[in-house]
C-alpha cells in the first residue's frame, strides 16, 4: 500500500490462506457489535458494523497496536469508520495476501498505499484516492539525480513485488536490487551497494529520522515525459500514482459511502493535518496529477469525475 505502494498483481493459494490464519484482533462471535443502525448494517460489511481491514505492517502508513490500525491509511479509515458507525477489525498478512484477501471477500477492505492500476479495478473496487504518491527517491547524501537519465547505468534497489521493479528493469544499463522489504534497500543504500532506492515517500522520510547513520535524503524523481513514457512503457511507474483503498467488487455500496468520507476530508482539512502529522507535504500528497482523472475516467469512474484535490 502502501504505502505509498505500487506493487505487482501476483497472488498464490499460500498468501490467500494466510489472510484467514493470522489476525490482529479477536474473531467473529461475542465481539460483533449490539444495536447496529440500518444505514450502517446496509453498508453491507461483512459482519454488520464491523469493516475487516487487511493490513501488512508497514509504519508509519499501517501498523497494528493494541489492535487497532495506526499510521497515515489507519488513521485515515478510523477517521471514516467512525463517520460511518464501523468498528475496525483488522487482520495482518502480507502484501499479495492483502489483496488476495479483497479479491476472495474474506475481508471488507485493505489499505496502506494501494496503488491504483487498470488490472487491479477488473478484480475489485477502489475509492476515490486518499492521497497521490509523489515518484520519491532515497539517495546517499552527497548525490542528486533528478531525471530518468540520470538513472542510467545505476544500481537500483526497490521491494519485490512493487511495480517500480518494471520500471527499473526498463533504465538502460541500471541493475536492479529488490529486496523482501524496505530495511534490505536502506541497508544496501547506505553500505554504498544501491546508488537510489524507490520507495514510498514516508517511509524514506522515517528513515532519515530513524536512522541518521545511513546518511540518506528524499529526493522527488521529475517525471518522464509522454514521449519517454510511449518509449518504454514501464516509465509509466515513475510518474505520480494515486493510492486507493481496495475491496470486493461486489462492496459498491461500502466504496461509495467510504469514497464520499475520503472527499469530504479534502475539503474539511482532515486530510491535509493527517498528512502532515506524518511528515508529507500536502502540496506533494495531495494534489493530483492530470492522468489521474484520465486514467479512470469511463475505466472506474464515470466520464466527469473529477478527483479530489486540496485548493479547489
Amino acid at each position: 500500500m502502501p504505502m505509498i505502494r505500487v506493487r505487482s498483481l501476483a497472488v498464490t493459494l499460500t498468501t490467500m490462506l494466510m489472510i484467514s490464519t493470522v489476525a490482529a484482533c479477536g474473531s467473529d462471535g461475542d465481539d460483533t457489535p449490539k444495536n447496529v443502525s440500518a444505514k450502517t448494517a446496509a453498508l453491507g460489511t461483512l459482519t454488520p458494523g464491523v469493516i475487516k481491514v487487511a493490513v501488512q505492517p508497514y509504519a508509519p502508513y499501517t501498523t497494528v497496536q493494541g489492535g487497532k490500525v495506526v499510521g497515515l491509511d489507519g488513521d485515515i479509515l478510523t477517521y471514516v469508520a467512525k463517520k460511518l458507525g464501523l468498528q475496525i477489525r483488522p487482520q495482518v498478512t502480507d502484501f499479495a495476501g492483502m489483496l488476495a484477501g479483497v479479491q476472495s471477500r474474506r475481508v471488507d477492505i485493505t489499505i496502506g498505499g494501494v496503488a491504483w492500476t487498470a488490472d487491479r479495478q477488473k478484480q475489485g473496487l477502489f475509492t476515490d484516492p486518499p492521497y497521490y504518491s509523489p515518484p520519491a527517491m532515497a539517495v546517499g547524501s552527497g548525490k542528486t539525480y533528478r531525471t530518468v537519465d540520470d538513472l542510467k547505468g545505476l544500481s537500483l534497489g526497490t521491494v519485490e513485488g512493487y511495480v517500480w521493479v518494471k520500471s527499473i528493469q526498463s533504465v538502460p544499463g541500471a541493475k536492479l536490487h529488490a529486496y523482501p522489504d524496505a530495511t534490505g534497500v536502506f541497508d544496501d543504500l547506505g553500505a554504498g551497494r544501491v546508488d537510489v532506492g524507490f520507495l514510498d515517500p514516508l517511509i524514506i522520510i522515517a528513515a532519515q529520522k530513524q536512522r541518521p547513520e545511513l546518511k540518506i535524503k528524499t529526493e522527488y524523481l521529475t517525471p518522464p515525459t509522454a514521449a519517454e513514457v510511449k518509449a518504454r512503457p514501464a516509465y509509466a511507474y515513475f510518474q505520480p500514482y494515486q493510492t486507493g483503498f481496495y475491496l470486493p467488487k461486489k462492496a459498491t455500496r461500502l466504496e461509495k459511502a467510504i469514497s464520499a468520507q475520503i472527499d469530504a476530508m479534502y475539503t474539511n482539512g482532515e486530510m491535509a493535518g493527517l498528512v502532515k502529522k506524518y511528515g508529507g507535504d500536502p502540496e506533494q500528497f495531495l494534489k493530483p496529477a492530470a492522468d489521474v482523472a484520465t486514467a479512470r475516467r469511463g475505466v472506474d469512474r464515470p466520464g466527469n469525475w473529477t478527483p479530489p484535490s486540496i485548493g479547489q
